[in-house]
């Protein structure tokens, strides 16, 4: 099926309608098998078999702000559900109101991602949940002294039995991390209006959004922005406005990795808004014409612009079950 766009313009002194076809539906076919719908659970660890003891478990912990120094700060502060699993401040405040280096990802689809955090300094989500814990920029607990709180109370104590039986001694940093990447790994937005549209409903996306479809593709974005969760996650040098921040150099200290960033999932974009590593920049269409000028050497008319954005906002999945545990 064809459409029209309009374009207005001048001729002489006199302003025409034109029309000029959009892209048919079989047309946009090569550019639609260039994308992948987003499964409902990413791979399982066999090291960390999910259950549903550990998932709960997990539920609980993510909410609970007794592991924090303060005993006021849980992962939730700067994940919330209510704002796209983020914070949506340019970085992160933890403990007595420190303000952190970068803005806070979303926890949305991370188990699809081959690293964490904005450097990649862990592989997975059981090697990252415990260093937000122990920062003494945000929550500035000693992994030891949240066990201890942790083993205070009885409901814990059967919740750690429960999800790990057979073991001596339940409740310990291993099985803390494995029960927060655990609940993290349900936390996942498969069905999007572009999942829907990659799978066969053609009316589930705008005209518009298939146009930024295309620019997508055509300008290069994809080449770092694909897969199911839209990231390749690699690393790219990239300093946008007032940051200073060397990124993955931290962690590695290769003169070529200064500046690199693991690039971010697209997934959500539209509502984990500030962008970029120290979230400078508060709105998308504003990041799409930075990524043009800095990744691709582009500048992106208006048009172009807000094409892309139409796009991305169709990658806005469901937000995932979930239950506000009551806590002991």
């Amino acid at each position: 099926m064809k459409t029209a766009r309009n374009t207005l313009y001048v001729a002489g002194a006199s302003l025409l309608l034109a029309t000029s076809p959009a892209m048919a539906d079989d047309e946009l076919a090569s550019y639609r098998d260039r994308f992948e719908p987003l499964p409902h659970l990413p791979p399982l660890p066999a090291e960390n078999p999910q259950t549903d003891e550990k998932v709960h478990l997990g539920n609980m912990l993510f909410f609970e702000p007794r592991i924090s120094a303060s005993g006021v700060i849980s992962c939730a502060t700067c994940h919330n559900p209510a704002l796209g699993w983020s914070d949506r401040i340019p970085r992160a405040v933890g403990h007595n109101g420190q303000v952190g280096e970068r803005n806070t990802p979303t926890v949305l689809n991370s188990g699809f991602l081959e690293s964490q955090f904005w450097d990649g300094r862990e592989p997975d989500l059981e090697g990252q949940a415990l260093g937000p814990i122990e920062a003494d920029v945000e929550m500035a607990m000693q992994l030891e002294h949240a066990l201890e709180r942790l083993a205070e109370f009885e409901l814990y104590q059967e919740k750690f039995s429960d999800a790990y039986p057979g073991e001596s001694d339940p409740i310990s940093a291993k099985n803390l991390a494995q029960a927060l990447a655990a609940f993290q790994r349900t936390l996942n937005t498969p069905d999007s209006p572009f999942d829907r549209y990659l799978q066969g409903d053609q009316n589930a996306i705008s005209d518009q959004a298939k146009e930024g479809m295309v620019a997508f593709v055509d300008n290069g974005c994809i080449a770092c922005h694909r897969g199911a969760n839209l990231t390749d996650s690699q690393f790219h040098a990239i300093q946008v406005p007032g940051s200073t921040d060397l990124g993955r150099y931290v962690v590695t200290g290769e003169e070529a990795d200064k500046y690199r960033f693991r690039t971010p999932t697209l997934r959500n974009v539209g509502v984990t808004y500030p962008y970029m590593n120290n979230g400078a920049t508060e709105t998308l269409e504003e990041a799409v014409a930075i990524m043009g000028q800095e990744m691709l050497g582009r500048e992106f008319d208006d048009s172009t612009i807000n094409d892309i954005t139409a796009f991305l906002h169709t990658l806005t999945g469901k937000m995932p079950d979930f239950e506000v545990p009551a806590l002991p």
